[in-house]
């Protein structure tokens, strides 16, 4: 059995029941409906073809990111943090919603680079010549890294949203806070008022790595196509049109690599399956661009990294002690992601 379903038999669907009727008929209807049409998948040598889709849709995935054991390591590493996570919240609340979670907010650095198995995702034969070509230029930024899982059991969509914007102020934060980047998110501003973050040229990417196949009912990310550049309001879930729930990263296969801009328009969908969908990830900031980051990866793991991961993690390691452990709180949900 694989490590999605055992994960999936022990910790998904607490207080709801897999086989009410409500949702053998949303399986059958995602089953009908869900996936882009026409999803390009591309092969990790493509490289121009892979830097052609993501600046034309804002995001692109590559088949075989992953060996057979890089696969084995990661899965094996996803599957401890979500044990730790599920120690914490028995009562599958979220940090992202209702069985669904982040692993970066749920840990206390923010991130999960601390990890080896994580650490091994930054600098991947099959990955980096296409960050490279996007970026053009090998001096990028690591800035860290966690992902999200989603539980059998997340019956509700997440809101559509971006994970990046102009600066603006947090609300909710203790007025002591001293810091600017505890009191603000984001960074870019334009004073004139003329420019945003999304008439810039793409000033970060997230890689999410696939650690079982993404099907239309165990909760594959949804994307639109060709957002990341929009002005336009991004909807919320009363007026989002039904192809926008349906626009999903599926059918795609494990050991794949979701490399996205996060500006673009996306969010998660209802997991009906028995596994758990989780996609860890590592994020990156174009050569030119830079905000506030956490020190979040121990010397002992940044010694074992290769030249380019070492060059490129530079402003994340750290020779203080970390506290690596799990929020109590897993780090809350974000107001707009709450779905009521």
């Amino acid at each position: 059995m694989s490590d999605a379903l055992t994960l999936g038999e022990l910790f998904g669907w607490v207080n709801s029941d897999p086989a009410a009727p409500m949702f053998e008929r949303q399986r059958e209807q995602l089953q009908n409906n869900n996936g882009i049409p026409g999803l390009e998948i591309v092969n990790p040598d493509s490289i121009e073809d892979a830097k052609r889709i993501f600046y034309r849709d804002g995001f692109v995935v590559v088949r075989n990111a992953l060996t057979e054991e890089q696969l084995s390591v990661i899965r094996s590493g996803t599957a401890r943090v979500i044990g730790e996570i599920m120690e914490v919240d028995r009562l599958r609340n979220g940090n992202r919603g209702s069985h669904r979670y982040s692993f970066g907010s749920a840990s206390t650095t923010g991130h999960q680079v601390h990890q080896p198995e994580w650490a091994m995702l930054i600098d991947l034969p099959n990955v980096t010549p296409i960050l490279e070509a996007i970026f053009e230029s090998p001096d990028y930024i690591c800035r860290g890294g966690g992902g999200d899982f989603c539980l059998p059991g997340a019956v509700e969509y997440q809101p559509l949203h971006s994970d990046v914007g102009d600066r603006r102020e947090k609300t909710g934060h203790a007025a002591a806070a001293d810091s600017f980047a505890s009191k603000f998110s984001g960074s870019f501003w334009d004073p004139r008022g003329l420019m945003t973050l999304r008439d810039l040229p793409c000033p970060y990417i997230c890689c999410n790595y696939l650690t079982t196949d993404l099907t239309p009912i165990n909760g594959p990310i949804r994307q639109i196509p060709g957002t990341q550049n929009s002005r336009e309001p991004i909807p919320d879930l009363a007026t989002e049109p039904s192809w926008m729930k349906y626009s999903t990263i599926c059918p795609a296969p494990a050991g794949a690599v979701l490399i996205r801009d996060p500006r673009t328009w996306h969010g998660g969908t209802p997991n009906l399956s028995k596994e758990v969908r989780a996609i860890p990830n590592i994020e990156y900031y174009a050569p030119w661009f830079h905000e506030p980051m956490a020190r979040s990866m121990p010397r002992k793991i940044y010694r074992s990294l290769s030249d380019h991961a070492k060059q490129i993690c530079r402003y994340i390691a750290t020779d203080e002690k970390l506290d690596t452990s799990i929020r109590d709180d897993l780090g809350g949900t974000p107001n707009l992601l709450r779905t009521r």
